[in-house]
């Protein structure tokens, strides 16, 4: 089992504020870990340090993603490596159909891996057959990535960018936040889909309710900027019960 993701003794900071404290990680190919942790604990910040977020700065540590320095790579040079990114908060991009979008972010990383790029309806046929699988409709595709999508849509529509993509590494921050039950489930089942003896999954939520459907090999409570306590998937289900005071004292 090949290492994928291995971040030593990160310390990282916004607008001058330490957020991450030596923190440290080893996530290996096929592996799903969660972290879980109260709000202002990091993990969305961690998630930013590790694609390449503008204003989050590393003041120390190292992070090595398929043996090579992720932290000398561009935004660019992350995503084409195999990182994405489910984001909490989606961004619209007026003016831009969702169908263009994805085949140019398909395109791109099949030629930066050497591979010939999908013609138009080679491209369209591909994403209606997995945009069906998420609930996605034809006309949905037509609209302005975002603009004017429910909360629901919006994470279908990130569900689906990973599907087509088929990162390496999947981070998803939140991914469950405004979801609804069923929502849920679509997009978990889209997930679950990507797992093979390759993929790693990151997921990032305060709750148990998405590790129910998306279980993971390994919890992790973050707080104060590092990992405080690991187990298996029993660790969120005490979490889910007793809150996270208990787990906190332990720094």
């Amino acid at each position: 089992m090949n290492t994928l993701l291995k971040i030593e003794d990160l310390c990282a900071q916004v607008a001058g504020k330490e957020i991450i404290k030596n923190f440290n990680l080893t996530i290996n190919e096929g592996e799903v870990h969660a972290i879980m942790g109260p709000n202002g604990a990091g993990k969305s910040t961690l998630s930013y340090v590790l694609t390449g977020k503008p204003g989050y700065e590393v003041t120390s540590g190292h992070i090595w993603f398929k043996g090579k320095d992720l932290l000398k790579m561009s935004v660019e040079e992350r995503s084409r490596e195999g990182l994405f990114l489910i984001m909490q908060y989606p961004v619209e991009i007026p003016g831009v159909p969702v169908t263009s979008f994805l085949k140019h972010a398909v395109n791109a990383q099949r030629q930066y891996n050497g591979e010939s790029e999908l013609d138009t309806m080679e491209f369209i046929k591909y994403l209606r057959e997995e945009a069906k699988k998420l609930g996605i409709d034809n006309e949905m595709l037509k609209r302005p990535v975002n603009v004017g999508f429910s909360g629901g849509e919006k994470k279908r529509l990130e569900a689906l960018q990973m599907t087509i993509l088929k990162p390496s590494l999947a981070i998803l921050d939140e991914a469950d936040s405004g979801l609804d039950i069923d929502a849920i489930k679509v997009v978990s089942n889209g997930v679950n889909a990507l797992r093979n003896e390759h993929r790693a999954l990151l997921i990032i939520t305060h709750y148990q309710k998405l590790l129910t459907y998306i279980k993971p090999d390994f919890v992790h409570v973050f707080a104060d900027g590092h990992i405080v306590k690991s187990g298996d998937q029993s660790l969120s289900e005490e979490i889910e019960q007793n809150g996270y005071a208990a787990y906190t004292r332990e720094q």
